[in-house]
């Protein structure tokens, strides 16, 4: 037991510097350029701004989609920094994944093993879907860190016998609630009754103490959404409503990511990258045995005692990827996103896997898999060193991305961290085949992180800074230093978000104000319409068209001068 302790401590150490440099010194280097990330930096900075932490405005009036825990991280981070920027954004998310991957470990260091604990932290924070929440401005990260907190958490009252209520579950229900509505309530809810129950607890007890929970975790939500009404009255109400319960039933006033089924499958398949590689290879080395001829019932009350009979950790962790899978299928919105509880869950059972690979000596997953990925951390540095050093051209669109590579200065950090991609490539291609599978498997985890490490540092803002509409910002900024700068989108509650949190939330609604002049923004596709639908009310002056399509609405930018007639 010492030995596993001190193991554990081992490990922990390890873990946490690892997490560190993946997560956290690059988070400032990425521009914005979606415009989910502006759109809840503009929240903390109105919040900032205004003074009101409750239902802060924002583009003139808009008011937040979601509950307000997301924006007051960033505003509790940026009043330390001096404002709100990229790093302070997206900080949150990163501490989020951080303490949500050494939860996972210190969960199943102790009930498992440290071995196979470290191995889940690391494929949870490296597959793919996990990755890119962890280091992006949006509640999502949030909102699995306090679910998956929550869980945890839950299982660890059930060790104790179910003796009153768990209050730590209770309060990362309430900072879930908090960040995006009931569902941070309902799913540790729903998973970890549906897991006492199958391991014999009765049901009344079982249900009370979970509407006693899931009441208790709306305390601090209930006082805030008082407080958001008294604020913003019927239109908060309907704004929330919809948001909450319209995106899950399927009623809402406008489409909203809404897919099949089968979306859920192909984006797990994708978000699980790269460790869906070792899972195809997999299927060619598993037993597999026909089905007993005793008909279709016998077959599935025989899998359902062998569930009903599996270990307490791994039933606990199978029904939290089912559950809450088959509960994200329920609604017409469906997000890759909204999938990323399972994720930590889905990890533990890889590493399971891989253990049985190792121990019954199945090396054609485990090698090939290594292989693909020496190699791919070895391409893409020589990949990068091309396009830097040979001149080429190639489309237009992607020549504006190899030209962001080729200017984007890395310093010598982000050479280094194409030097490790490249070394432990090489390393991994070269002794692969001589090493045990475990080793191997910790190589191509090791190679997997620099990976990462030089697509965070180098590659990703290289790439995707030039998407950003910071550069028209930084124009109309100086072009137009004083003048009232107004926009118009044809779809609905599209904004110009990125440009309006590089200009400070200067930008207003020009249908919500109908101003008597200044500067309006149109995209150009839509401007003409627009301006022969109020030419008979307003003079416009085109003053130019961006060359920069808006990375928020796909489209350029045509900047007019406007004045109302008298």
């Amino acid at each position: 037991m010492n030995t596993d302790r001190n193991l554990s401590k081992h490990y922990l150490f390890i873990l946490i510097g690892i997490l560190i440099v993946t997560f956290i010194p690059f988070l400032g280097d990425t521009l914005f350029n979606t415009k989910g990330e502006p759109r809840e930096a503009i929240v903390a900075m109105s919040m900032l701004d205004s003074g009101n932490w409750i239902l802060p405005e924002s583009y003139g009036n808009d008011i937040p989609y979601k509950p307000p825990f997301l924006a007051w991280c960033i505003s509790a981070v940026s009043l330390v920094t001096g404002g709100v920027s990229e790093f302070t954004s997206r900080f949150p998310s990163a501490i989020a994944l951080i303490v949500m991957a050494l939860s996972l470990f210190w969960f199943y260091a102790r009930r498992v093993s440290p071995l196979k604990a470290m191995a889940t932290a690391l494929i949870t924070i490296t597959s793919f879907e996990v990755y890119r929440a962890g280091v992006a401005c949006r509640v999502d990260m949030l909102l699995t860190a306090c679910i998956v907190g929550a869980l945890l958490a839950f299982y660890r009252h059930w060790e104790r016998g179910c003796r009153g209520l768990s209050w730590w579950a209770i309060a990362l229900m309430n900072f879930g609630v908090l960040t995006k509505g009931p569902v941070g309530m309902l799913l540790p809810c729903m998973v970890i009754g549906v897991f006492r129950l199958m391991k014999g607890a009765r049901f009344m007890p079982t249900f009370l103490s979970l509407v006693a929970s899931g009441l208790l975790a709306c305390v601090l939500p209930a006082l805030w959404y008082i407080a958001a009404y008294n604020q913003g009255g019927d239109s908060f109400m309907t704004l929330a409503l919809e948001e909450n319960f319209g995106r899950f039933f399927g009623n809402m006033s406008y489409e909203s990511h809404e897919n099949p089924i089968h979306y859920n499958f192909i984006t797990v398949i994708a978000g699980l990258l790269p460790y869906t590689i070792l899972l195809l290879l997999s299927l060619f080395v598993l037993r597999y045995s026909l089905p007993e001829e005793n008909g279709i019932t016998a077959q599935i009350k025989r899998l359902w005692a062998r569930i009903r009979k599996m270990d307490s950790v791994n039933l606990f962790s199978l029904l939290s990827i089912v559950l809450i899978f088959v509960f994200y299928c329920i609604p017409k919105s469906k997000r890759s996103v909204y999938l990323l509880p399972i994720y930590p869950f889905i990890a533990y059972f890889i590493t399971l896997l891989v253990v049985w690979l190792i121990r019954e000596r199945k090396s054609m997953p485990i090698k090939v898999y290594g292989y693909i990925i020496g190699c791919i951390a070895v391409i893409t540095p020589i990949v990068y060193v091309t396009i830097n050093f040979v001149d080429f051209s190639v489309g237009e669109k992607v020549n504006i991305f190899i030209n962001g590579l080729r200017e984007y200065t890395i310093g010598i950090v982000g050479w280094v961290m194409i030097a490790l991609s490249l070394m432990s490539g090489l390393a991994l291609v070269a002794y692969n085949h001589k090493v045990k599978l475990s080793r191997s498997f910790c190589l191509s985890i090791t190679t997997l992180l620099t990976i990462y490490w030089s697509y965070s540092y180098v590659y990703q803002p290289a790439v995707l800074n030039v998407k950003s509409d910071k550069i028209v910002a930084e124009q109309l900024q100086c072009r137009f230093p004083e003048t009232p700068i107004y926009t118009h989108i044809d779809a609905y509650l599209m904004r110009y978000y990125t440009l309006n949190y590089y200009m400070n939330d200067r930008l207003r609604l020009f249908d919500e104000e109908l101003p008597q002049k200044g500067l309006l923004l149109l995209n150009e596709t839509e401007s003409e319409v627009f301006v022969a639908k109020h030419d008979d009310n307003y003079n416009f002056l085109k003053l130019h068209t961006t060359s920069h399509r808006s990375c928020d609405t796909r489209d350029n930018i045509s900047v007019y001068s406007f004045s109302k007639e008298d």
